[in-house]
């Protein structure tokens, strides 16, 4: 492991806990991550954001693609005799959601230059897209240096294929970009992405979640998320669009149930019973929701010492249990998340080898084939990572 320790505060809090041969700058450290995690928890925030070590990961990643805007893989796939048809299918794919949460961590860590990388990134493909031109995001592009126009991912099966959700749009990644955007000050593309959103998907109450499938005629999904609305209020609030911020956080605040917050509507309109992680936690860390009712979700989907992706989860969903210490700090979380960390610095997506979300990644789109299960699989995942990161360095992406 390569010594990250860049502060003379965290060197003395381990000097005073005990600890072994802690590193100088530039020297190999011998101690455990979760002593480092343990010591840089317990320095102010400013001085966490010099100690991150999953911004770090991020970072390298980020550093083995030439100079310029940049998109991260979302996962590390595995490749040879042991790739699946998911590593097939993720091998080049960079979601605009993972690397949205990736580049404000990367802000939030003092690392702007490589920040701007991925917006400008983002930006690009927003406006060199090669079918539209209206203001929307895919919700992934192939990963790498961008070009224009902007690539998307894919895979060879005798042909070039591609698969339906990651060439679609959903409201809640092009929240992120917004979110990612707002923060380095880029305002031109998150208005002109708020500005679509408002032609193509404001509803009644609240917005629709996006459209799904090929151009030129993808299929306009009804349903509506919580948690993509909680995503679309925060953003459009950081652009100080009171009344589209205003207009999505009725439709959350309309979910909020007894006990915790509803994961939406199906298309014709009725409420989605499922609880979900992000449904549940997100609107207090946007500031829609009280903390119990995040403690209430927390708790009704905690499964050992983590939480599932949703009631269907029979596993730990890793992103979920990082951004559940970040609303609710719990030291047995912060141990699950430090005992899954791959080789490369990147948090596991899961503890299983699969962990079913209970959702699909969209509505069948050929007559008499089925909808595609939406599962997570034990790889190192960006999104986790940076959830972690973010945890770790007390920074709330939700908030301005």
């Amino acid at each position: 492991m390569r010594c990250w320790i860049q502060s003379k505060k965290v060197a003395a809090f381990l000097k005073k806990s005990g600890a072994k041969n802690f590193c100088d700058r530039g020297a190999r450290a011998t101690l455990s991550r979760r002593t480092l995690l343990l010591a840089a928890a317990a320095l102010p925030a400013a001085a966490r954001a010099a100690t991150n070590p999953y911004a770090e990961a991020i970072r390298t990643q980020l550093a083995a693609i030439p100079p310029g805007p940049a998109l991260l893989n979302s996962y590390l796939v595995q490749t040879g005799p042991a790739a699946t048809q998911f590593d097939l299918t993720q091998a080049n794919a960079a979601y605009v959601y993972d690397n949205a949460l990736a580049g404000i961590l990367l802000h939030a860590t003092r690392h702007e230059t490589e920040a701007l990388r991925i917006a400008q990134a983002l930006a690009l493909a927003q406006s060199h897209d090669r079918f539209y031109q209206d203001g929307r995001l895919r919700n992934a592009y192939q990963a790498g240096a961008m070009t224009t126009p902007a690539k998307l991912p894919g895979w060879w099966n005798n042909q070039w294929l591609e698969d339906p959700y990651q060439i679609s749009t959903q409201a809640g990644p092009l929240a992120w970009a917004m979110l990612l955007w707002t923060r380095l000050g880029m305002t031109a593309p998150a208005n002109a992405a708020g500005d679509w959103l408002d032609d193509q998907l404001r509803a009644p109450i609240g917005y629709y979640g996006g459209f799904y499938g090929f151009e030129p005629h993808p299929l306009k999904l009804l349903w509506q998320s919580t948690e993509q609305n909680t995503d679309l209020f925060a953003a459009f609030r950081n652009l100080k669009r009171q009344d589209d911020a205003s207009h999505a956080s009725a439709f959350v605040r309309s979910m909020s149930g007894p006990q915790t917050f509803l994961a939406g509507t199906t298309p014709d309109g009725r409420k989605n019973p499922l609880l979900a992680a992000d449904a549940g936690i997100w609107p207090y860390l946007a500031g829609l929701g009280s903390q119990q009712s995040a403690r209430n979700a927390i708790q009704a989907l905690t499964r050992g010492n983590g939480i599932g992706f949703s009631a269907a989860s029979q596993s730990i969903w890793l992103e979920g249990t990082a951004f559940a210490t970040l609303a609710a700090p719990n030291p047995a979380f912060t141990a699950t998340l430090d005992a899954n960390i791959s080789p490369e610095g990147y948090l596991y997506a899961s503890v299983a080898p699969m962990l079913s979300t209970g959702l699909t990644t969209g509505p069948a789109l050929q007559p008499g084939t089925a909808e595609q299960p939406f599962n997570y699989y034990r790889r190192p995942a960006l999104s986790a990572t940076a959830w972690a990161g973010l945890a770790l360095a007390g920074v709330n992406p939700l908030k301005s």
